[in-house]
C-alpha cells in the first residue's frame, strides 16, 4: 500500500512547541529553531519528512529508534522515574538519556490516567533535540486473560472474547467491528501500535499460546486477519489508524510437544508433515493488507528446508533465511520487523530469571547476538534498551550507519503515517467517555455470548437441556452465585436443584521455575481423575450443564459423557454464558480448533498439521445450533 499524505491536526494551541509559519500553516516546532522544517511540515508526504529527518539526527538518536522496551504508568498518570515491577529504567532515563521512542505499555487502571500519562510522556519526548514523538504499543487488552508475557485483562476497556472466541463466531464483520472499537479505545488513550493480531495456526493442541490466535484453519485465519487489519489500520495507514504488528512469523504453532519457545525446553519447532507453507498463509494476507509490522517468534526450526536448502537451526529472530530471504525477498514485505522480547540479554526479575531467547546461538555473547539479529534483517529490538551496545558496534565498524538508516526509515515512516509528529496528544475527557463506554461493553458482551460453542445438548424429560427454562432451582459451581441468582433460585444442595451449572477451566501442569512460566499453561490436556469422578457423581444426582473455559484444547471425552449439555468458551463472563444457556442470546460458536479424543491422540498428532480423523473428538467447525433467541 502507498503511504497516505499526512494532514493531521496540529497540536493543541496551548502546546509549547506550536507555531504558525509565515504562510499561515500551524505546525509543531519540534527542534525549536523557529522555522518550519520539512519534517515538521504537515503538508509534506511521510516519505519526504522521513528523508529530511534522517539527515538531521545524531547517531544516538538513530540508535534509540531501534529499541522498544516495557514502560509503566506512575501514580495518577504521572511518569514513573524509577524502575518498576517490569520496566528496567526510569522514564526520563530512556526517553531523554537513551532516546527511545517506542514503548510497550503494561498495566492501566483508568482511561483518564492513561490519557494524562500519554500527554506527559509526549511532552517529555518533545523536549528532546528533534522532538520525536513516542509510539505506545500494547499486547491485547480487550479480553479476559491476564498474562504479562502475552495479554492483559480488559480493565477499563470494553471486554470481548479472546482471539479464539472471536474466531469461533466465524464472522469477519464481527471481527472487523471488534477491531474498530478496539482501535477507537486505543486511540483515545494514546496507544497507536497493537502488538497483534496473533495469526499463528494453532495446530499443536498443547501449545499454550492458542487463546489469542484465530484458530487452526489457514483459510479462516487468513480471512479473519484481513478483517482485523482493516478494523485497526483502515484501508491504509493514516492518522486515524492503530498500526498492527502481526505475529509470530513464520507461525509459532508447530512447537515440539506443545512446549513454548519462551523457555529453553520449548525452543524447537518441527514440521513432520512438511506443512510449513500452510503456516505462511495468514502472513501473506497480512502483508497484502499493509500490516505495519511483523514479529518473528522465538522458536528455532528443526529439519526445515526452503528452496532446497536446509534452514539454519537458530531462532527465527536471528534467521536471515527466514527474515531476509523469505519475508523480505520472496514475500515482498517492506515494513518494520520487530523482534520478540529479549533476544539479547537475560531478564532478571526478583529472584527469578528468564534467559535470553537465544535459541541456537546460546554460545554467542550479547554483542554477537545483536550482530546476528541485524544481519538477519530485523529493524527493532523488542524488550531491550542496551543502546550503548549498538553504539559500540557502529563505532567499531561492525555495523554501518547506513544499516541503521535502513531500519529507522521504516520505523519513522510509520510514525509520520500515524500523524504522531503533528499531534500525539489526547483528551482526558474524551478518553473517559470512549473507553469502555456502555455501547462498547454491550457489543462486547453480546459477542461473548455468541462465541459460546455448544458441543452436547442431550434431551431431558420433555426437551433438550438447552436453552434452560426460566427461574429453575440452581446449584452452581465455578459460577458467581450472585450472577446466577438473576436467572433462577440458588439452592445449597444438588439434591434440591432442577439443574447444576458448572464452569471449569482447561487442565494444565503448574510450573514456576523461570520468570513468566507460571502464566503459561502447558503440559497434559487431561483432567485430573478426582474432578472427573466428582462430576460423574454429581450427574447421578441432578442434570449437569458444564462449560469448559478453553485457553487451549482439552481432552473432553470424560466430561462429554457426563454432561446433560456441554459448552466451551474462549473468554466469556458468567453473565454472557448464562445469557446463552437461558436462551437470551443465540450462540453462534463453531470450534476454531479441534478437540482431542485422548492424550494418545495428541502425542501422535503432527505438530504442524494437527488432529484429524478419529483423533478429534470434535473437529474444527463443529458446534450445535440452538433455537433463535431475541436480541438483547
Amino acid at each position: 500500500m502507498s503511504p497516505t499524505r499526512t494532514n493531521a491536526p496540529t497540536a493543541p494551541s496551548g502546546a509549547p512547541d506550536t507555531r504558525e509559519s509565515e504562510d499561515g500553516i500551524r505546525y509543531r516546532d519540534l527542534n525549536g529553531n523557529g522555522v518550519m522544517d520539512v519534517y515538521e511540515d504537515p503538508r509534506r508526504s511521510p516519505r519526504e519528512r522521513v528523508d529530511d529527518l534522517v539527515e538531521r539526527l545524531s547517531l544516538p538518536e538513530k540508535i534509540g529508534l531501534m529499541f522498544q522496551t516495557v514502560i509503566e504508568v506512575g501514580p495518577e498518570g504521572s511518569l514513573l522515574e524509577t524502575p518498576g515491577k517490569i520496566s528496567k529504567s526510569g522514564t526520563s532515563d530512556v526517553v531523554v538519556g537513551k532516546h527511545l521512542t517506542h514503548f510497550n505499555l503494561h498495566g492501566l487502571t483508568s482511561a483518564r490516567e492513561a490519557a494524562r500519562w500519554n500527554n506527559a510522556l509526549q511532552r517529555l519526548a518533545a523536549s528532546t533535540p528533534h522532538g520525536i514523538p513516542v509510539t505506545i504499543s500494547t499486547d491485547p487488552r480487550h479480553a479476559f486473560t491476564e498474562n504479562s508475557g502475552a495479554s492483559f485483562a480488559a480493565g477499563p476497556f470494553s471486554q470481548w472474547p479472546d482471539g479464539l472466541g472471536l474466531a469461533a463466531i466465524d464472522d469477519p464483520d464481527t471481527m472487523r467491528r471488534f477491531a474498530r472499537i478496539a482501535r477507537e479505545e486505543y486511540r483515545a488513550v494514546g496507544i497507536r501500535c497493537a502488538l497483534h493480531p496473533q495469526v499463528d495456526l494453532a495446530t499443536e493442541p498443547r501449545w499454550c499460546r492458542q487463546l489469542q490466535t484465530l484458530g487452526s484453519s489457514p483459510e479462516k485465519v487468513a480471512a479473519h486477519t484481513a478483517a482485523y487489519l482493516e478494523g485497526f489500520q483502515g484501508e491504509e495507514l493514516g492518522e486515524r489508524s492503530v498500526s498492527c504488528v502481526t505475529k509470530h512469523f513464520p507461525g509459532g504453532g508447530p512447537q515440539k510437544d506443545g512446549e513454548d519457545a519462551h523457555f529453553p525446553y520449548g525452543r524447537e519447532q518441527v514440521y513432520p508433515t512438511d506443512a510449513f507453507e500452510r503456516h505462511l498463509a495468514p502472513f501473506q494476507t497480512a502483508i497484502a493488507h499493509g500490516t505495519a509490522g511483523i514479529m518473528p517468534y522465538y522458536g528455532m526450526p528443526i529439519g526445515l528446508t526452503l528452496d532446497g536448502q536446509p534452514v539454519e537451526e537458530v531462532g527465527f529472530g536471528y534467521n536471515r533465511q527466514i527474515i531476509h530471504d523469505l519475508l523480505r525477498e520472496r514475500l515482498g514485505y517492506e515494513g518494520v520487523v520487530l523482534t520478540d522480547w529479549e533476544l539479547v540479554n537475560d531478564n532478571h526479575v526478583g529472584d527469578q530469571v528468564l534467559p535470553a531467547r537465544a535459541w541456537g546461538v546460546e554460545h554467542l555473547d550479547a554483542r554477537g547476538r545483536m550482530l546476528k539479529i541485524l544481519e538477519a534483517g530485523a529493524d527493532q529490538f523488542g524488550g531491550e534498551e542496551c543502546v550503548e551496545l549498538l553504539a559500540e558496534l557502529v563505532e567499531e565498524g561492525a555495523v554501518s550507519e547506513a544499516r541503521i538508516d535502513e531500519s529507522i526509515r521504516r520505523i519513522l515512516l510509520v510514525k509520520f503515517q500515524l500523524g504522531l509528529f503533528d499531534n500525539p496528544f489526547v483528551d482526558e475527557e474524551n478518553a473517559e467517555s470512549v473507553v469502555g463506554s456502555e455501547p462498547h461493553r454491550a457489543e462486547g458482551r453480546r459477542a461473548q455470548s455468541r462465541s459460546v460453542v455448544v458441543l452436547e445438548n442431550r434431551r431431558g424429560k420433555n426437551s433438550d437441556s438447552l436453552p434452560l427454562a426460566d427461574t429453575p432451582r440452581l446449584w452452581v459451581r465455578g459460577i458467581d452465585a450472585t450472577v446466577a441468582a438473576q436467572y433462577g433460585s440458588i439452592v445449597e444442595s444438588p439434591d434440591d436443584a432442577d439443574v447444576a451449572l458448572v464452569r471449569i477451566a482447561a487442565p494444565f501442569e503448574p510450573r514456576d521455575d523461570l520468570f513468566l512460566e507460571s502464566y503459561f499453561h502447558q503440559g497434559s490436556l487431561e483432567f485430573r481423575p478426582g474432578l472427573v469422578y466428582e462430576l460423574e457423581s454429581l450427574a447421578r444426582r441432578v442434570p449437569v450443564i458444564i462449560d469448559v473455559a478453553l485457553d487451549r484444547a482439552a481432552v473432553l471425552t470424560p466430561i462429554a459423557r457426563t454432561a446433560s449439555a456441554l459448552t466451551v468458551s474462549f473468554g466469556v463472563s458468567d453473565e454472557a454464558l448464562l445469557d446463552t444457556w437461558f436462551g437470551h442470546v443465540t450462540p453462534a460458536g463453531r470450534l476454531p480448533i479441534a478437540i482431542p479424543r485422548s492424550m494418545e491422540a495428541v502425542r501422535t498428532a503432527p505438530s504442524d498439521s494437527g488432529l484429524s480423523g478419529d483423533a478429534a473428538l470434535y473437529p474444527v467447525g463443529y458446534g450445535l445450533s440452538l433455537p433463535d433467541s431475541p436480541l438483547i
